[in-house]
């Protein structure tokens, strides 16, 4: 892999990881077009892996500020709680964690069901069943006809200190569906967001905190095998891509945020739907091959 196929895979990356397209669907056909380590699934995975990592990067700079938040009333709550004292932002003499560390709280159970099944099913997810098109183009789908009945039935009510329990568990359980190429994890969580009555803006804001914790496992994982899986020559240019994709994915979430604010996910279903049902028409007629 020279820096260029870094270089276009890493703003691949940044520009699908955070907007409801599918990252995987679209980092196939870039691995494909440019012909990294000619196709091998392991290394192809390990590197989309890696470049995950300047995604990640995007999300701390933007979301710095809550970060910040989210991880010092986390820690100070906590430890006033252990020494029986009231908590800073709770009701006086309620006993309740103030609304950063509760949120922080829910960013941990909601992380639980990918972080459990992801690592059940580590090598079915590296190995070349997760880069077929058919699974990717039937995903498309899925998702953006589900993403249709969200936008239908949610109220869009609540903002980010009217979560719960509940939209942890929903969230979580969407973003399983995200091991599935083509699902798209921001896609498959702002529908959950969404079916949990969140606001838009709202459900896309924590669909990008609750990324943390598994882009964040999943890039360092897969750092740490892929100095044994890539060649050695390919770690420079692996770094290009990484800070392409940190810089593309910062515009990626700060666009989202600000088009979510006055509009419907209604242009990405649309797209979804046009690419997959074009994909399903390519591979039926032998066009293309769902595997190479």
């Amino acid at each position: 892999m020279n820096l260029l196929q870094a270089i276009i895979l890493g703003i691949v990356q940044g520009l699908t990881e955070f907007i409801p397209i599918s990252s995987t669907a679209h980092l196939v056909f870039a691995s494909r077009w440019t012909g990294i380590y000619n196709g091998d699934p392991q290394q192809i995975t390990a590197t989309m892996a890696v470049i995950q990592l300047g995604t990640l990067a995007a999300v701390f700079v933007y979301f710095a500020a809550d970060i910040w938040a989210i991880s010092t009333a986390f820690v100070r709550d906590h430890f006033a709680l252990i020494r029986g004292k009231s908590r800073v932002g709770a009701e006086e003499g309620s006993g309740r964690l103030s609304s950063e560390s509760w949120l922080g709280w829910l960013i941990i159970i909601g992380s639980i069901p990918i972080g459990t099944i992801g690592l059940l099913f580590k090598d079915f997810i590296e190995g070349e069943g997760t880069k077929n098109l058919w699974v990717i183009a039937t995903m498309l789908i899925v998702i953006a006809l589900l993403l249709i009945v969200a936008e239908k039935v949610g109220s869009q009510k609540k903002d980010i200190k009217q979560l719960g329990i509940w939209d942890a568990i929903v969230v979580g359980f969407s973003q399983v569906l995200a091991l599935m190429p083509g699902a798209s994890r921001s896609g498959s969580t702002i529908m959950g967001g969404l079916f949990a009555g969140q606001k838009r803006e709202t459900a896309a804001r924590f669909s990008f905190l609750m990324s943390i914790p598994a882009i964040g496992a999943s890039g360092l994982l897969q750092l740490k095998e892929a100095i044994d899986i890539l060649p050695a020559d390919s770690f420079v240019p692996l770094l290009g891509g990484t800070i392409a994709a940190a810089v593309v994915g910062y515009l990626s979430i700060w666009f989202l945020i600000a088009f979510l604010r006055k509009n419907s996910t209604m242009i990405f279903i649309v797209y979804r739907l046009v690419l997959g049902t074009v994909l399903l028409v390519l591979l039926w007629h032998g066009v293309l091959n769902p595997q190479a």
